[in-house]
């Protein structure tokens, strides 16, 4: 697993302008074949929660999960990764409002026959619905963040707007937040209700 985040790393160095070689070494080294790409961390730990509940091993299997730091990268990291870079395949999850990046950046980096799953508004979205709101406030509770949930609601913005919306709200308004209960959220869903963007990406892997 170090040399997966050894691998990120290089990557992420390499996106800023940073040498190649270094990434190019330890995908070698590492085997890969797939390089799923994600907007931010948060989808990373849900993914990774999901493989490793699954008892799978991705970085084995030669697939590392990338996280590009927002959609608008994806072009970057597709042709980094995809043909015109390392030759890995290339797939992705993806909110649907960035749809329209995603399939410009595959397309541009000539991945064919790669493709992204989409999200209806983002993954913490998706997994609220899937879990329900009430299981998702306990998960809250149990984390030690009600004081935080509770204070939250209280805000004149939150007024009447419907739980779901709260909730997915409330989890983006602390740095580290979303990551930490990407996760959870997955680790909290019933057998058969994982989304299915989600699901859908991990099979396809």
């Amino acid at each position: 697993m170090e040399d997966m985040w050894a691998f990120r790393d290089a990557v992420g160095r390499w996106a800023a302008g940073g040498p190649g070689g270094p990434a190019g070494e330890l995908a070698v080294r590492l085997g890969l074949r797939t390089a799923v790409l994600l907007e931010g961390l948060s989808d990373l730990a849900a993914v990774e929660a999901l493989a490793a509940r699954r008892g799978r091993d991705l970085a084995a299997e030669g697939v590392c999960v990338v996280s590009m730091g927002g959609a608008m990268n994806v072009g970057r990291y597709a042709g980094l990764l995809g043909p015109p870079g390392l030759g890995l395949h290339l797939t992705g999850l993806c909110d649907e409002r960035e749809r329209p990046f995603y399939e410009r950046g595959l397309k541009r980096a000539g991945a064919r026959g790669s493709g992204s799953f989409v999200c209806a508004a983002d993954l913490e979205d998706e997994l609220i619905r899937a879990l329900g709101t009430t299981a998702v406030e306990e998960i809250i509770r149990v984390e030690g963040d009600l004081r935080p949930w509770q204070t939250f609601l209280r805000q004149p913005a939150q007024d009447g707007r419907p739980r779901q919306q709260q909730l997915r709200r409330f989890l983006g308004t602390k740095k580290g937040r979303k990551i930490r209960y990407g996760g959870l959220l997955v680790d909290a869903l019933a057998a058969g209700r994982v989304p299915a963007p989600l699901e859908d990406l991990l099979t396809s892997l």
